[in-house]
């Protein structure tokens, strides 16, 4: 089943909720909407689910018209953040309600659906946990409670708005892992809402991140980290330094740093460059490019120390990503005096006024 969002538009009052979305879903692909609250994500989910309709704008699925199904025609499974389970019926009772509500036309028999529901429940790690009430489940039990429930209507897309916003750092890992290796079992189209980009990273074969009620990118997770389409995708997923640049002699630079060629040739006079951490590096003292840097802080985050570095001559801290075990065979301590360079760079040239679409981008390399 491929999905065709063409310009869907949603206000409420004067907020444009979403201002003219279109995106196309492939079958059985796991996308993520990735942004920050009030994006629109999780009103373009509502539309999706039945829950809510667009002011403007089309769904087609596979060429039909997907927004004149009522809700519960269309297929879709939902599980929602906080899990919505009913606190009075037992797990394989919540698993199985979205069956026995049916037609009785349409509803299977009672031992089909006890044996659906129990093939579910193992599915989930959960088929000893039949008997139980929500209240006598962890947080993550729930959550795949509420996920079994959403697949026993045999969904052909699967919606999921923030499943793992209310869990905990360590049960969030897991079932994230847990979520794809189900997808990719049953191959189901999946739309995941998250404000969390490390959950987007790693879960998504592609990403659509979202602001102000607009898709600023889509792309797969790798070409979204290493290549931000916007100022605003490259502050929002992951670290990065932002640095501005000035044009002098035909070159672009910050203090020290010079950055061979312009591709603007001097037109723009709002240029920055984005520099990941990792992409910040320790180079040695006669290296011609570059800044003297002052140490100032050490922080160890396991296997990676994050370094908070004072640069005078262009007067901002940056942040460089070294190995944890390099701290100590670098002989980094705070105060330490040190010369740092860019490998690469995402570069900007901004328009005139704030939120205006970038004039340029140049991926800039060492």
């Amino acid at each position: 089943m491929t999905l065709e969002l063409s310009h869907l538009s949603r206000r409420f009052t004067d907020y444009p909720a979403l201002d003219d979305v279109s995106l196309v879903i492939a079958p059985g692909e796991f996308l993520a909407l990735l942004g920050p609250s009030g994006s629109g994500k999780t009103t373009l989910l509502r539309i999706l689910a039945g829950l809510d309709y667009p002011d403007a704008g089309t769904v087609q699925l596979d060429g039909n018209d997907f927004l004149a199904a009522q809700a519960h025609k269309r297929k879709v499974g939902l599980v929602f953040q906080h899990y919505a389970l009913f606190r009075h019926l037992t797990v394989a009772e919540n698993v199985a309600f979205g069956l026995r509500v049916r037609s009785r036309k349409a509803r299977p028999s009672r031992t089909e659906i006890a044996e659906r529901v129990q093939q579910l429940l193992k599915r989930v790690q959960l088929d000893d946990h039949g008997h139980r009430y929500p209240s006598q489940l962890s947080g993550g039990q729930r959550q795949r409670v509420a996920l079994a429930r959403a697949l026993a209507v045999e969904p052909d897309l699967l919606l999921l708005d923030e499943p793992f916003g209310a869990l905990d750092a360590q049960v969030r890992v897991t079932l994230r892992r847990w979520l794809r290796e189900l997808h990719e079992d049953l191959e189901l189209t999946t739309v995941f809402v998250t404000h969390d980009q490390e959950e987007a990273l790693e879960l998504a074969d592609r990403i659509a991140v979202m602001n102000r009620g607009r898709i600023e990118q889509v792309g797969s997770p790798e070409a979204i980290y290493q290549q931000p389409a916007t100022p605003f995708v490259c502050e929002f997923i992951g670290k990065v330094n932002k640095i501005p640049l000035t044009y002098a002699n035909h070159r672009l630079s910050a203090g020290d740093w010079v950055l061979e060629g312009d591709p603007w040739n001097g037109r723009h006079a709002n240029v920055v460059a984005y520099v990941r951490p990792e992409h910040l590096s320790l180079v040695g003292a006669h290296t011609e490019s570059g800044w003297a840097a002052r140490l100032r802080h050490v922080y160890l985050a396991g296997s990676v120390a994050h370094l908070e570095l004072y640069i005078p001559s262009i007067d901002q801290t940056l942040e460089a990503d070294v190995a944890g075990e390099d701290v100590a065979a670098l002989g980094l301590q705070n105060g330490a005096e040190l010369r740092v360079a860019p490998r690469g760079a995402i570069v900007f040239a901004l328009g005139e006024q704030a939120g205006d679409a970038p004039a340029g981008r140049w991926v800039w390399q060492a």
